[in-house]
């Protein structure tokens, strides 16, 4: 296997490491940790690029771990931020905490024999760890003025709001999240987004006060559009990770939606794809007979499969074409509830709506104002069952109609669409 810094440099991965002295060592299998603080109960699509620098170096032979921060979570990085984090309570940290491992365990090979990802809680070290005596053994190897020169702090002072005392200690917590990690699973490497280079750095020279070992850091550059927000951020707010939070079908077209300006830079941070297929993808890009979307769409499923499986990626597809315009997909009611909060929904009794004609559920349930209009409709072949078109005017709903016992989807045109939950 290639040195993985190789492979991370060549695809974008690398924004600053520590030292040169790092690519030598990756020559041989290393104990690698990033760090998720659990403000949420999911991650986004902008941590992906910090998880996937984790699953390359587990490809390549190193054990990743990832930190989920039980504790720093109870501080709030101030790090790439205006104002300070609102301090959640520890009830809720845990049940973040449990989300966001379920989403590193959907990414990072988890049945791996010789690089099976540990999973770690810094509150398990900081809980039994008294103020003074952090302060003591911790806090005399900072230096205020090293401190106030850090970027994030340097920004925060200088907003309105300023910085808080815990906010500017997070530093230190982070820093001896390193320390304790070399001395106990003789973890030598950090990675994180360039966000975290003051920390990293920090980390790093505490470790060298207090044991005299080498560590190292490795940063990534932060995922944002070519118009330079964000990536990770819709309308309708962040692209979650955890399909409870945002269907599958919706995480694959915020990614079929993205600019051909984006698209390549997303395949080499968000995929395992071979880099000569991105550059068949860019040169195709190039070509006056391509097809627009087409890279968007390999990178949708890509993506999508890593964070969703297959099954997630076959919803999403199936839904996808299940929406499109003249679309004959067959539909089961995972792919249809996937697409539920997309679509107008109603719920109706059973014996409100079957043995009617069409032309009456159609009227009953909204989607037309009168009967004739219904039947005009029909005739027109402009109502679709279940993407099935249905032309006779006298035609009843039956019970074969309904998917899985329990759902219809009844489309007026190519776009008026709505979702019907039959309750018995």
């Amino acid at each position: 296997m290639a040195n993985v810094l190789n492979i991370l440099e060549e695809r974008g991965f690398v924004d600053a490491v520590t030292s040169e002295e790092l690519r030598e060592k990756l020559n041989s299998p290393l104990k690698v940790y990033c760090g998720f603080d659990p403000t949420g109960d999911s991650l986004h699509l902008g941590h992906m690029v910090a998880i996937m620098g984790l699953a390359w170096f587990q490809r390549c032979g190193h054990t990743p771990i990832a930190l989920v921060g039980g504790a720093t979570g109870m501080i709030g990085d101030p790090s790439g931020r205006s104002s300070e984090r609102s301090i959640l309570d520890e009830a809720t940290i845990k049940q973040n905490v449990i989300g966001i491992q379920k989403n590193l365990e959907t990414v990072l090979d988890s049945i791996n024999p010789t690089t099976k990802p540990i999973y770690l809680n810094n509150y398990d070290w900081f809980k039994t760890f008294s103020f003074i005596d952090f302060l003591r053994d911790v806090g005399k190897y900072f230096r205020i003025g090293t401190m106030l020169a850090k970027d994030s702090v340097r920004s925060r002072m200088a907003s309105e709001e300023g910085i808080s005392f815990t906010e500017f200690s997070y530093q230190l917590l982070q820093s001896y999240d390193f320390f304790y990690l070399n001395e106990k699973y003789d973890i030598t490497l950090q990675i994180g987004g360039s966000d975290q280079w003051g920390n990293i750095t920090a980390g790093c020279e505490l470790v060298r006060k207090m044991s005299g070992n080498s560590v190292y850091g490795v940063t990534f550059p932060l995922m944002t559009r070519s118009d330079g927000q964000k990536f990770g951020k819709s309308e309708k707010g962040a692209i979650w990770l955890s399909p409870e939070k945002l269907a599958p079908y919706e995480f694959y077209q915020y990614l079929v939606r993205v600019s051909d300006q984006d698209v390549i830079t997303l395949m080499k941070l968000l995929t395992f794809m071979e880099m000569s297929e991105i550059h068949h993808y860019q040169t195709l890009m190039q070509k006056s007979d391509y097809t627009p979307n087409t890279a968007q769409k390999r990178l949708a499923e890509e993506v999508t499969r890593i964070v969703h499986g297959d099954s997630g990626l076959n919803i999403a597809l199936k839904v996808t074409q299940g929406v499109a315009p003249g679309a004959e997909t067959v539909l089961d009611s995972a792919t249809l509830e996937a697409i539920a909060g997309d679509m107008p929904s109603k719920t109706v009794a059973i014996d409100d709506i079957m043995g009617l004609q069409f032309v009456d559920v159609l009227v009953k349930i909204g989607l037309q104002n009168s009967k004739g209009e219904a039947r005009r409709l029909l005739r027109n072949g402009g109502f679709y069952l279940n993407n099935q078109k249905i032309e006779n005017e006298s035609a009843v709903l039956q019970l074969k109609d309904l998917i899985d016992g329990h759902l219809l989807l009844l489309s007026v045109g190519k776009k008026n669409k709505l979702l019907v939950r039959v309750n018995a």
